[in-house]
């Protein structure tokens, strides 16, 4: 009997060892995985869809769960003079993640903004659908950043959160049924439990994990530059409708604006192989004297556009977050802050699977990210696909009939407050973080 009353107290003291053995091993584990570069999750690129993934994963699951962010850019100040339209989703993730306090001083609120439809030559461009209100009071439907900023506060959050960052690029890798092992460029290798394709539309990542993507090109390029201008915008943006393609003027604080100027490859040569007064001539001739003089004030640069979808958001181990995963035609603005979609997503996904005590890159886990990714993706990619071909050509006909229909929108004020909350990054089943809630 007295055997028998004192085992209990003996299961339980076997048990004490038995976790402090298990603690113990595990600490040695974590130690010993540290030593020989492995962590949870790889993020390859520093952008702002790696970054931020970085930071809300660290941020959620604390410093027993290691993320790296590899990219070579890492080891160089930051220097992107473009600006981006962050979207009111987009916005409040940056809050939950802590980031937006350290740019807020410089983002324009969008306020307003203005769609004309016109000929180069035309003396005259009427509107004829105009958007403006918030989303919520007080909450405009998005800012205007500079990249450059964005990153700053990204990188040094990340470092302040404990995130591992490497100036190295994912060169290669190789999947088991437990683990990824990434070899970076240098020679050293990293071993994973998820790998993260945020390296860009040209992803090295994608296309080593064999997923194919489906696309087109526009046979178009967007220059894009900054311009100072005499009077203030009021936080007006502005899109013209041109037969060349869309020109945006996006305000930025201090009476400046954000250039996305779409134009054919040829003419887009064409206007960048200028001097200096002969790109302020033909840039003059679509900015306009609205808001006084102008003045090119930054970079001028040119990127080619076109439509792609990788055909699969997931493979083994590995996931596809941002223009890894797909790049679209700029006229509606939402290509960075789709990949920001991305990132709450599977950010929620990782979330949720690791408090389980699951593995991140189980199949299942990476499976919920690609269903709740892949239909949005798909539907904003074919839209802003068919307002390019509708909106960039000469036809006669079809600007009357586009005309129409944005006048008859116009007109509408429940349709132009859904486009709004779309625009915003709003409807649908969105992430926590897109709702400013933390993980």
């Amino acid at each position: 009997m007295a055997d028998a009353r004192d085992r209990p107290q003996d299961m339980a003291q076997d048990r004490a060892q038995d976790v402090a053995q298990e603690a113990q091993a595990l600490a040695q584990d974590t130690a010993q995985e540290r030593a020989q570069g492995r962590v949870d999750v790889l993020i390859g690129g520093a952008g702002f869809a790696g970054l931020a993934l970085a930071l809300a994963l660290r941020q959620a699951l604390g410093e027993t769960f290691r993320v790296a962010v590899a990219d070579p850019a890492l080891g160089r100040a930051v220097a992107d003079a473009r600006a981006s339209a962050i979207a009111a989703a987009a916005r409040r993730m940056f809050e939950a993640l802590g980031v937006w306090e350290a740019v807020a001083a410089r983002a324009e609120p969008i306020l307003d903004m203005v769609i004309t439809d016109s000929k180069l030559g035309d003396a005259v461009r009427p509107v004829f659908l105009t958007f403006e209100g918030d989303v919520q009071p007080g909450e405009p439907f998005a800012h205007m950043v500079e990249n450059g900023d964005v990153l700053t506060a990204l990188v040094a959050a990340a470092k302040r959160a404990g995130v591992t960052l490497i100036a190295d690029a994912v060169a290669g890798f190789a999947a088991d049924a437990s683990r990824i092992t990434a070899r970076l460029a240098s020679g050293a290798s990293v071993t994973a439990r998820l790998l993260v394709a945020a390296d860009g539309g040209r992803s090295s990542i994608r296309e080593h994990a064999g997923i194919a993507s489906v696309g087109w090109s526009y046979d178009q390029s967007a220059i894009v530059t900054t311009v100072a201008h005499e009077r203030p915008h009021n936080g007006r943006a502005e899109e013209h409708f041109l037969p060349g393609g869309p020109f945006a003027m996006l305000p930025l604080p201090n009476n400046r604006s954000s250039i996305v100027w779409t134009e054919s490859t040829a003419d887009a040569a064409r206007i960048m192989a200028l001097d200096d007064a002969g790109f302020h001539a033909e840039l003059e001739q679509r900015f306009g004297l609205r808001l006084g003089d102008i003045a090119v004030v930054g970079p001028r640069r040119a990127f080619p556009l076109g439509f792609a979808v990788a055909r699969s958001f997931v493979a083994e181990r590995v996931a596809l977050v941002g223009d890894a995963a797909h790049t679209i035609h700029p006229i509606a603005g939402q290509g960075l802050n789709m990949g920001l979609r991305d990132v709450a997503a599977l950010a929620e996904a990782i979330v949720d699977a690791a408090r389980l005590g699951l593995d991140p890159g189980a199949a299942p886990v990476l499976e919920r990210y690609q269903r709740w990714r892949r239909f949005d993706t798909m539907a904003m990619g074919f839209a802003t696909d068919g307002l390019n071909r509708l909106f960039s050509n000469r036809s006669d006909v079809l600007r009357l009939a586009r005309d129409i229909g944005l006048g008859m929108v116009e007109r509408l004020p429940a349709l132009k407050s859904f486009f709004i909350q779309e625009a915003a990054g709003l409807t649908g089943d969105v992430p926590k973080l897109l709702r400013g809630e933390a993980l």
